[in-house]
């Protein structure tokens, strides 16, 4: 009987590291590794990594922001998600803060939808999605004050169904919202049964 499918940590000796650029959130990392038939460098994207919310309301829409990403040149619609940038904090503590800050929203029922490496190739950056429900408005005094890129985000509901519809359509490019909204249609059509708890 052959193993279950899925991916697993292997070690490769790292003969030589050295951040060959430091930057304001990411750095870049050249790695000497042996392979054990041959010595390559590699260069990466060492990343914080982060997480990203599905948030549901009572009649299965999703809540998508509309963001500038700057790299891309472009306004994107996305879940809430944010850095894992304070230090030793969990994954669902995380996406509540995230969801608070961004969306000035919180949730009773939490679960984990997907996990997944947004470059493997180029970055170590990994990225928890979560589901959440039974949503409830931060009350306007407790909200977060949005600077930035985050100031200007537009709100929109949209029913998850239509949502997914944008994502195989191309219109929806954002990863966290193309795996996290093709994750929460998955898992609809399964019953909700087989979700992880947070």
């Amino acid at each position: 009987m052959s193993s279950p499918l899925a991916d697993r940590p292997a070690h490769r000796e790292v003969r030589g590291s050295e951040v060959v650029f430091s930057g304001m959130i990411w750095d870049v990392v050249r790695d000497t590794v042996d392979l054990g038939h041959a010595e390559v460098r590699r260069e990466f994207v060492r990343h914080p990594g982060a997480v990203a919310v599905v948030a549901l309301d009572d009649e299965d829409r999703v809540l998508l922001l509309q963001q500038y990403r700057h790299p891309v040149r472009a306004e994107l619609w996305e879940p809430p998600a944010g850095l894992r940038d304070v230090p030793d904090e969990d994954l669902r503590v995380a996406a509540e803060r995230e969801l608070a800050e961004e969306a000035d929203l919180v949730a009773q029922s939490w679960w984990v939808l997907t996990e997944y490496l947004t470059s493997p190739g180029s970055s170590d950056e990994s990225i928890t999605v979560f589901l959440a429900r039974g949503l409830a408005e931060v009350p306007q005094d407790r909200r977060h004050q949005r600077t930035e890129e985050e100031r200007d985000m537009v709100a929109r509901w949209v029913p998850l169904d239509e949502a997914v519809g944008h994502v195989l359509a191309g219109r929806l490019r954002n990863p966290s919202a193309a795996v996290g909204l093709l994750a929460a249609a998955a898992a609809k059509a399964r019953g909700w049964t087989d979700l992880r708890p947070a």
